[in-house]
């Protein structure tokens, strides 16, 4: 299962049916779960601990130091889930001390070609980033989020979950929960109708949503009178109540 042309550093340890394509290189401090398939020429760094079933495709560069000049060699953390998907060079790297210390992926995410995932970012479960789709450092993306090709999000952004960024979005506030934007200058349009029917959604659930989001971006009012709106109709929906505690989260404001 593993090439002898690929290089393991022996503090490395992984699991029995763990495949390494030839010329990849595992360094130190690096876990790999069952059934995961790195394929050839990938350098996976460490402290690094990744579930199982995962895929790494060639030239991608896994838990490598941050690109954050402050950063002097300390020794923090990339942890990746299971089912996860790396497509040819993902850039991956780990946290920094100025945050968490640990950068982390959840399960059955896409990563696709030329996508980079900078320090101290959170990510989710089914989340997609297409191709060249960059996060800056300490970004937080929800469950089901998908980034279309080439966007970009600024550093210590929130993305909630089930939100759709169109290709080359600049993302540089926070985007509410079930939220489609898009757009130079990039901008909120609508909500994810379609990605919430694939996913379960009932027409009432989508229906309430999509009030929330008028009450929010068409009625005129102010944030907070807007968020006094919600939270006076809501009466316990799941959904609206996620979008009232967002917004109350949110450091860098949202995008309106």
């Amino acid at each position: 299962m593993i090439d002898p042309r690929a290089v393991i550093d022996k503090g490395a340890e992984l699991a029995e049916d763990v495949s390494v394509g030839p010329f990849s290189i595992i360094g130190s401090d690096v876990k790999i779960g069952a059934g995961t398939v790195i394929g050839p020429h990938v350098v996976i760094s460490g402290p690094t601990t990744i579930g199982e079933n995962n895929r790494f495709f060639q030239f991608s560069s896994i838990g490598e130091a941050p690109q954050d000049k402050k950063y002097a060699g300390e020794p923090t953390e990339l942890l990746i889930g299971n089912n996860n998907v790396f497509r040819e060079s993902c850039t991956i790297h780990r946290g920094t001390i100025q945050d968490k210390g640990l950068t982390k992926i959840g399960d059955d995410n896409l990563f696709m070609a030329y996508t980079h995932v900078a320090h101290d970012c959170l990510i989710g479960n089914g989340v997609i980033m297409s191709n060249s789709a960059s996060l800056a450092g300490h970004v937080e993306i929800g469950d089901q989020v998908i980034l279309g090709g080439f966007t970009l999000v600024h550093q210590f952004c929130k993305i909630g979950q089930h939100a759709f960024a169109a290709m080359a979005s600049q993302i540089t506030k926070d985007i509410l929960p079930f939220v489609m934007v898009g757009g130079l200058p990039t901008r909120p349009y609508s909500i994810n109708s379609e990605g919430l029917k694939r996913r379960g959604y009932e027409s009432e659930e989508i229906s309430r949503i999509r009030n929330a989001y008028k009450v929010i971006y068409k009625s005129g009012l102010l944030l907070n009178d807007a968020i006094q709106q919600l939270e006076a109709s809501s009466r316990g929906d799941g959904s609206i109540q996620e979008i009232i505690d967002f917004i109350a989260k949110s450091d860098r404001s949202i995008l309106r």
